[in-house]
């Protein structure tokens, strides 16, 4: 792997740094950001670390731009701040997961391995790449999204699996436990809120008011139906 990490603080780079040498993972560190989204813009790589307050731009800016040029790269922020609206807004602006400092390395090598699985695993048989319900159409390969033959081209990359997922199991009701384990690919030790926000997102970009898709089971957690109309909900 190759991960670009923009970060201010030496020390939190010099440890990620020893962590990553003991993984295996090539590290390119950037302390200014501004410097670091030129660096992003030139390079190819895997995954990004990025921290929430920096010089030259912040980082919320860097994962709201790479976003909006349709770079699907996994990204993970780095935050000291812990309120549930700063990492929401860090959520909507595209990125995959957030850790607040100070962090455990441990934690965040967890979590680079989990955002970073869908790159580097092989790819499932060809027929389950494609999806095609009463509304949706989903190409795993391309990660294209048509909603009655609309093509959707806003969704970050996890709001892309999240989908994948939950259209692969229609009717089928999750707990946001169960989503955070088969989506994200590990525990987030409770924080059951980043599921809320990506199902908010979904919601704001694929549904109408006469036709949801993801449905809230109260008590449990959400399911995927395109059958149902909102009169019947």
């Amino acid at each position: 792997m190759k991960i670009l990490v923009i970060e201010d603080n030496k020390s939190v780079c010099s440890m990620i740094e020893m962590f990553f040498a003991k993984e295996g993972i090539e590290g390119v560190f950037v302390n200014d950001g501004l410097e670091g989204y030129n660096c992003f813009k030139t390079g190819t790589w895997d995954g990004l670390i990025i921290d929430w307050m920096l010089p030259g731009m912040d980082g919320v800016s860097i994962c709201r731009k790479i976003r909006e040029e349709k770079f699907t790269v996994p990204i993970i922020m780095l935050t000291a701040k812990d309120s549930e609206s700063d990492q929401v807004l860090g959520l909507e602006m595209g990125a995959d997961d957030y850790v607040t400092k100070p962090f455990s390395p441990l934690t965040l090598m967890a979590r680079i391995k989990a955002v970073t699985r869908r790159v580097q695993t092989q790819m499932p048989q060809e027929q389950d790449n494609f999806l095609k319900t009463d509304h949706f159409k989903v190409n795993k390969i391309t990660r294209e999204v048509f909603v009655d033959g609309t093509p959707i081209t806003n969704l970050t990359p996890k709001e892309f699996d999240l989908l994948f997922y939950m259209v692969e199991h229609p009717k089928q009701v999750f707990s946001r436990e169960q989503l955070l384990e088969r989506v994200w690919g590990y525990q987030f030790y409770g924080d059951e809120r980043t599921v809320d926000v990506h199902i908010k997102r979904l919601r704001k970009k694929v549904e109408t008011t006469s036709q949801p898709f993801f449905h809230t089971v109260w008590g449990v957690g959400y399911k995927f139906d395109d059958t149902i109309k909102a009169d019947e909900v």
